[in-house]
């Protein structure tokens, strides 16, 4: 039982990754890479039961509940691919990728496939980057 616990943050991803259906893995996977090499500060963790992507490096305090370091949190149920933004709606998405209209501030990404996702990378990264600029740092 101690193993499971000393694996790291990442290994988590990858086991959770390796444990969805194949027909979502590699693009789940794909994704995941995209977000993760748009910037360094950008890290991962197992979060509501899904990989989710947040801001790693220094910020001025906060109420954790208003979740500003929290970037992305993928939505996987059935089988379909969406990311969620916390925060989403504080970036001005000009590509008209972000979806919702959420009182909360979240809003969507949906993929389909592989081929979704390499159309609608440079987007996807645009949005992070414009994101990561708006940290109170």
């Amino acid at each position: 039982m101690a193993k499971a616990n000393s694996i790291s943050d990442s290994e988590k991803v990858t086991e959770h990754i390796q444990q969805l259906d194949s027909s979502i893995a590699g693009t789940v996977e794909m994704i995941r890479q995209i977000i993760l090499s748009t910037d360094k500060e950008i890290a991962e963790q197992i979060k509501w039961n899904s990989p989710s992507f947040y801001y790693s490096g220094e910020m001025k305090p906060f109420d954790p509940k208003e979740y500003k370091r929290d970037l992305i949190v993928m939505n996987l149920h059935k089988n379909k691919i969406m990311l969620v933004l916390p925060t989403g709606a504080k970036v001005k998405d000009t590509s008209g990728l972000l979806e919702g209209n959420y009182t909360d501030g979240r809003r969507l990404i949906k993929f389909s496939d592989s081929k979704d996702v390499a159309l609608k990378e440079k987007s996807l990264r645009k949005i992070i980057k414009d994101w990561l600029k708006l940290i109170n740092k």
